[in-house]
């Protein structure tokens, strides 16, 4: 796909994206440190261009289902600062009046079906969310986000057995950030990861994660194609996080070493790589961008003081929205 100088709005919203994902996620650790938010949280950082690669190549009535890790495709699909803070603090303005916390928050309205703290565990939803949308004649797309960890879980063979049969349009989307918590993919995962798709004849592609253009450049392709009744398809996206399996994982030296975060920081950022497309073509100055950071920087800031101050729900909401 060629960009040219009439994309530059568009290229902006991409890299606006990803920039907003990095600072939630800053600041979401920052939350964990200073002791305000409860439990753990998984950071997204590295991994934009993924989630923001995909998600702009979808439309507001498509779906997707998330992990764990979900913060990037849940603000990649539509969601707001201060409800996401909110949820993450337990408040009551939260997606899900707090109940969710980071590793649960679903944003309906934006087709975000929810994040799934079970390796592999938003799979079966996803092809679900497929199959009702073909039989009803919704037209909708979905996008299930896994990570390679979930490469190990039965049910993931078992879906896509089922939407190849059924010819879904589903999209299986595989984020190897090269661990499944602290172990290397290769060290869990034998062979080639597109055989195992292919063994169902599902068309496999794999996608360099870094590069939030070949990103939404596949995915507007196959985006199209699912919608037209040709899915389903498997992408493998190659990226790697900057953080540690969670917020509490600081010394990985003793499964990854200091000097591949530093390479993978200076020279794979897909933000970096992004900024320096945009002004090697001089669609855009460094001045621009980063006053844009700015600008997102203190919208985050707002959306944090904002979320610390917001209330917590009436106790009377216990079982609210819990099934009995």
């Amino acid at each position: 796909m060629k960009f040219t100088k009439k994309d530059t709005d568009k290229l902006l919203r991409f890299y606006s994206q990803m920039v907003r994902i990095r600072k939630f996620e800053d600041n979401a650790n920052q939350l964990y440190l200073g002791a305000k938010m409860p439990g753990l949280t998984h950071m997204y950082s590295g991994q934009e261009g993924v989630a923001v690669g995909i998600c702009e190549a979808l439309k507001n009535t498509d779906y997707i289902t998330s992990t764990h890790r979900g913060h990037g495709h849940c603000i990649a699909k539509g969601a707001d600062y201060k409800k996401m803070f909110c949820e993450l603090l337990g408040k009551e303005e939260g997606y899900c009046r707090g109940k969710g916390g980071s590793m649960h928050i679903a944003d309906q309205d934006n087709g975000n079906l929810g994040a799934n703290a079970i390796v592999g565990g938003s799979t079966g939803i996803a092809t679900g969310a497929a199959l009702s949308s073909k039989f009803l004649g919704l037209g909708s797309v979905t996008v299930c986000f896994f990570g390679d960890g979930a490469l190990g879980q039965g049910v993931l063979y078992e879906v896509m057995n089922m939407a190849k049969l059924y010819k879904l349009p589903v999209i299986y989307a595989c984020e190897n950030n090269l661990y499944g918590e602290y172990t290397h993919f290769s060290e869990t995962t034998a062979g080639n990861i597109l055989d195992r798709p292919k063994a169902f004849d599902i068309e496999s592609f794999e996608v360099d994660g870094q590069d939030v253009l070949a990103v939404y450049a596949l995915s507007k392709t196959l985006v199209k194609r699912a919608r037209d009744g040709d899915g389903p398809f498997f992408i493998q996206l190659n990226t790697y996080r900057y953080h540690g399996h969670h917020v509490g994982d600081i010394d990985r030296e003793y499964y990854r070493s200091k000097e591949e975060e530093k390479h993978w920081k200076e020279n794979r950022d897909p933000i970096k790589i992004l900024a320096e497309y945009l002004v090697s073509k001089k669609w855009a100055s460094s001045k621009q961008l980063t006053q844009m950071e700015l600008d997102i920087k203190n919208e985050a800031k707002e959306a944090v003081e904002y979320a610390i101050n917001a209330p917590y729900p009436d106790v009377s909401e216990v079982d609210m929205h819990v099934f009995k």
